[in-house]
């Protein structure tokens, strides 16, 4: 559930260098930007499928983004592996809403990535409610960083950018206001997982990605609560490239999951709310 492309056919990535850099080095990756043929390879011969994105946080960067266009067009090579997913910048406002719904109707894609940290907005604010409703009405999901964040770590300041708008408690007012729109909590959320625990469990429309953390380091109460009320709403994700789908694998093995909940983690859950059945 949780892929990302960090640079287009045209050789432009996603964010400016020096956030790679430090992701890098956070998260100790090797190849940092596959593209989107290599990244299919990768999971086509590990016999998985993958949603792929990437984030526009054009606004709080200062940096065009890398293309959704061209994104969609891979995957459509590669769709026997390849989910696409959009992204769209909150903070353009009207535009936002009207280039999400021109990527879900034109270009088909089958969700959409949000970043509040990276693109530096609080999903609470009223002032993005438009393009909740529109998501919502259109019927496809939003997937949200929540919790610790690798872009900028070890930067001055964070390079400006701010932990507190990945709490998934502001994500339980986006979910209470629009019971339509299934939202997906990415990572581990840490240090607010209890709070993430908590949501996911009240709001039938809320799940879980297990992505950005190796699962020998996840919170205890996530890994419990896994195994009975969360087991049909925690889902597979690796933060590939920032971790291998073989790391991420080897280390869940270890964990003391039930052996009937397995399966619906690592691929059932998603499939049903994929609508892939």
């Amino acid at each position: 559930m949780h892929v990302h492309l960090e640079v287009d056919g045209h050789g432009h990535k996603a964010m400016p260098q020096d956030l790679f850099d430090a992701s890098a080095a956070y998260f100790r990756s090797g190849e940092r930007t596959p593209s989107v043929d290599r990244i299919a390879e990768v999971y086509r011969g590990l016999d998985m499928a993958a949603v792929i994105f990437t984030v526009d946080a054009r606004t709080a960067l200062g940096h065009v983004p890398n293309s959704v266009e061209d994104l969609v067009a891979g995957a459509a090579r590669n769709n026997d592996v390849l989910i696409p997913f959009g992204s769209v910048d909150p903070r353009t406002g009207a535009d936002a809403v009207a280039l999400a719904r021109r990527q879900a109707g034109e270009l088909g894609v089958r969700g959409f990535k949000f970043h509040p940290s990276l693109q530096g907005f609080d999903p609470s604010d009223p002032s993005f409610y438009p393009l909740w409703d529109a998501l919502q009405e259109l019927g496809l999901p939003a997937l949200f960083h929540t919790g610790q964040n690798g872009m900028g770590a070890g930067l001055p300041g964070g390079r400006g950018i701010k932990l507190r708008f990945s709490n998934p408690l502001l994500l339980d007012d986006v979910a209470a206001d629009f019971p339509g729109l299934t939202v997906i909590m990415a990572h581990p959320s840490v240090p607010w997982q209890d709070e993430a625990n908590s949501i996911a469990t009240h709001k039938a429309n809320v799940h879980i990605d297990l992505s950005g953390w190796s699962p020998k380091y996840f919170p205890e109460s996530l890994v419990r609560l896994s195994n009975n009320v969360l087991s049909s709403k925690v889902l597979f994700g690796t933060d590939y490239p920032l971790i291998t789908p073989g790391k991420w694998l080897d280390a869940f093995a270890d964990l003391p999951l039930k052996d009937e909940v397995r399966p619906g983690i690592l691929r059932d859950n998603a499939v049903r709310l994929l609508g892939l059945a």
